[in-house]
């Protein structure tokens, strides 16, 4: 039976293959990384990067599940009373910009970028890149759907449709920039935190129940 000892020593190990994975699958790409530049890397043999990943895909597929998995934790936790003063479009927004705080980064839009180059080759990488970032997101956020609309302060009949729509209100557009222009297309904070305020304004006219929303 492993110690703990052992197994800190085993979680240092991985932590530090995911750690060069990110660096070296971000700057060469899939195909201009090889195990023995992650073993170096790592400071692991190659036999301990096989023996905690089995080959260079699953790494790959287990860094985009961990880096997109990392980004939405905390963002994603169902909040049991949201807009508790009744201000549905405040709530929104903030929701919003800290989403999209998180989410519009040079390192994800980076693996976003190589998820979809690699994507007819490795179809996992994106199916692992959407559960753990849009469709999280979508799910997570059709919880809070729900609950406003049962305090009568939004009108939803369908809270994943409602979730869908407010996502890519808040992604859309920024997100297609700064994946076709690159990180330079990226806006600053306070155009972010702008178009979140727009993007719930749009959504709580579609959605608002008049004196119930702001």
């Amino acid at each position: 039976m492993a110690t703990t000892n052992e197994l800190s020593r085993s979680e240092r190990k991985r932590r530090a293959i995911l750690a060069a994975a990110e660096d070296l699958f971000l700057r060469n790409g899939f195909l201009g990384t090889s195990m023995d530049e992650l073993a170096e890397l790592s400071e692991v043999s190659k036999q301990t990067v096989y023996a905690h990943f089995g080959s260079k895909e699953s790494l790959f597929v287990e860094l985009v599940s961990s880096m997109t998995a990392g980004a939405g934790d905390g963002l994603h936790d169902h909040d049991e009373h949201p807009a508790p003063d009744g201000d549905v479009a405040g709530y929104l927004a903030r929701y919003a910009a800290d989403e999209l705080a998180v989410v519009m980064t040079p390192r994800l839009l980076k693996l976003r970028r190589l998820v979809i180059g690699e994507v007819e080759r490795f179809p996992d990488l994106a199916r692992a890149l959407y559960e753990h970032g849009p469709s999280r997101a979508i799910r997570s956020l059709a919880v809070t759907m729900a609950a406003l609309a049962e305090r009568g302060l939004l009108s939803v009949d369908d809270p994943i449709e409602a979730a869908t729509t407010f996502n890519w209100l808040i992604m859309g557009a920024p997100m297609n920039e700064a994946m076709l222009l690159g990180d330079g297309a990226i806006p600053d904070a306070a155009a972010l935190q702008r178009h979140a305020a727009h993007a719930a304004r749009v959504f709580v006219a579609a959605y608002g129940v008049g004196d119930g929303t702001r």
